[in-house]
């Protein structure tokens, strides 16, 4: 049995069988884990979903933004952009089993025998593994919940932008799911730079990537991540990010867990699907995150 960590789809379907093809994948004994991101601004959203679905106990996904994003327009709260492509998965005939599914991800997986923990974005400096995983189900619990509903009409925003044991309510649950899906910069103070989207090297004063703060307590064990196709790499120890930027025409990217050496990734070229934007801070002129 071989398992694989793969980075962000985002509806890239063909892309994500043509890298199985080349891992040999074996359906009924390998397992992949996703890091979120699995659908949306790809070709082919529905496809991936229903795939990823069908795998079973054979795939661990976390929710990464795009899915949330997904799952918040299809309860009502905000609009499709022009650049989403989930209009499949909600005029599907299968949509509200793929969406109940989808529901049911969490925002962070953590093996005990591997020591490997997975998620989309990253993990607040200030909490250990431990909490994270506690912090993290409270928004689970609410998303499996009957009351689903109403926290997607509160979890777009930026605020409340530092963390506290004393935040209640969905100020609480946002700031706990931005940690988990969008956060790439923080300040040493713990304050979150949302914001900036910019590759590292050209970030703005005073951000700093999460996982170079001076007080991270997570630094023992290993993190894959997706979310930031610019980052590309890092020389951090235990940490392996695995958003090579398929949907912006970089490469789909898988990595090896299951061998303890976590150094074997296998990776595919991808067509454009998306034209390319340099918006919002992004110095990276081979595509966007």
């Amino acid at each position: 049995m071989s398992i694989y960590a793969i980075g962000d789809i985002q509806g890239c379907y063909l892309q994500l069988q043509q890298l199985l093809d080349k891992l040999n994948f074996d359906h009924a004994n390998d397992k992949l884990w996703f890091a979120g991101d699995i659908v949306n601004r790809g070709p082919d959203s529905l496809e991936t979903l229903r795939f990823i679905k069908s795998l079973g106990e054979n795939a661990i996904t976390v929710l990464g933004n795009h899915d949330l994003h997904l799952l918040a327009v299809a309860n009502g709260r905000g609009k499709q952009g022009k650049k989403d492509t989930i209009k499949d998965v909600l005029s599907a005939p299968d949509r509200d089993e793929l969406l109940d599914w989808l529901l049911q991800r969490p925002l962070i997986h953590y093996d005990t025998e591997l020591d490997i923990c997975l998620v989309h974005a990253g993990i607040y400096p200030y909490w250990t593994i431990e909490q994270s995983l506690n912090y993290a189900s409270e928004v689970e619990d609410m998303l499996r919940s009957n009351k689903h509903h109403e926290y997607f009409h509160h979890m777009y925003g930026d605020k409340p932008p530092k963390w506290s044991e004393h935040l209640k309510g969905w100020d609480r649950l946002r700031f706990i799911t931005n940690v988990f899906t969008r956060m790439r910069y923080c300040m040493e103070d713990g304050h979150l730079a949302l914001k900036d989207k910019s590759a590292p090297g050209s970030q703005g004063e005073g951000h700093i990537p999460w996982f170079q703060h001076s007080q991270r307590n997570t630094g023992n064990t290993a993190i894959i991540f997706g979310h930031w196709s610019t980052l590309q790499s890092t020389d951090v120890e235990n940490l392996y990010p695995l958003d090579t930027g398929c949907l912006w025409g970089g490469k789909l990217t898988a990595l090896r867990i299951d061998n303890n050496e976590l150094n074997q990734y296998t990776s595919i070229d991808c067509p454009v699907s998306q034209p390319i934007d340099y918006k919002h801070g992004y110095k990276d002129k081979k595509h966007k995150g």
